[in-house]
């Protein structure tokens, strides 16, 4: 069906892709069809994401358990798929809805790619999830029957705040760093994560098979601890974590997913100008660090 999408997934990042498909609908008064993939055993969300989102149609599928003839067939009623499930679902799963979409002869995909540069931090890095993205990336190469647009957006804003991660303890005031206080990383909000590839998805000419960087902002770890402590009008312990020190955390505890992560954020491959992004070069507004924290986070 020509101009219809399905969203596979309706956590933030799916929430948020809804979001940015019906305002684009309000705006240009244009009609598409829009479907949303939600797990079977939470199919009774539908009525709730139906009174949100007016028309949607939902499709309950367990992806994990439905096979991939019966998701290609699901799939196959969409002109384009978002997928927007995250690694959450398990190991093997992004390749597995990647065999589907194609299988399914949809004609543009855009995978669960919401993150690193892939190609360039390669495989064999400190989290393995991410050389399952790589496999993604290698099936939609080998193959000319399906278009795909991969957005690239770094870490999710919101996962630098989280306590568990390390980077922003807020409650303890300290500010640590991944391996170095001159090395960046790229954030995009959930929310410009939706805004941004809509408008990628609605470009004109179509952007087609290739990979599309995009950010809210690109900040040193010097900078995050800066804007913190002007933010919150406070001072922040400043403490380095080195590789070295974040290598050693992963062979103690590999099972560790956090620890996998700080050290995976060291690489080069997380970070990016914003004068390189497309949002830059259209003009795209975007949320930077300190807009978000101000947004969505107590003052301390």
């Amino acid at each position: 069906m020509e101009k219809s999408f399905l969203v596979i997934g309706t956590g933030e990042v799916g929430i948020a892709m809804l979001d940015s498909l019906y305002n684009y609908i309000a705006t240009t008064q244009q009609q598409f069809t829009i479907g949303a993939l939600v797990q079977s055993s939470s199919a009774g969300n539908g009525s709730t994401l139906q009174s949100r989102f007016i028309g949607l149609a939902i499709e309950a599928v367990d992806l994990v358990s439905e096979s991939i003839e019966n998701l290609a067939s699901i799939f196959g009623k969409y002109d384009t798929v978002i997928c927007c499930s995250g690694f959450s679902i398990g190991a093997g799963m992004q390749v597995k809805i990647t065999k589907a979409v194609l299988e399914g002869g949809i004609r543009r995909y855009v995978p669960w790619q919401f993150g690193a540069d892939y190609d360039k931090i390669g495989r064999g890095s400190a989290q393995p999830v991410f050389d399952e993205q790589l496999d993604v990336r290698d099936l939609l190469r080998a193959q000319n029957k399906t278009s795909w647009v991969i957005v690239s957006t770094g870490m999710i804003t919101s996962f630098l705040f989280r306590e568990e991660f390390g980077v922003i303890n807020l409650s303890k005031k300290v500010i640590h760093a991944l391996g170095d206080w001159q090395h960046s990383l790229t954030l995009t909000s959930c929310e410009d994560i939706g805004t941004v590839t809509v408008a990628i998805l609605f470009h004109q000419p179509e952007v087609l098979d290739q990979v599309v960087f995009v950010s809210g902002d690109t900040v040193t770890f010097q900078e995050i601890a800066d804007k913190m402590e002007s933010l919150f009008e406070t001072g922040f312990e400043r403490v380095l974590w080195s590789r070295t020190y974040l290598e050693q955390k992963v062979n103690d505890d590999p099972d560790d997913v956090f620890n996998r992560y700080r050290l995976v954020f060291t690489h080069p491959g997380v970070t990016w100008p914003m004068n390189d992004t497309f949002n830059h070069r259209n003009n795209i507004p975007t949320t930077g660090i300190v807009q978000w924290a101000n947004t969505h986070v107590a003052i301390i």
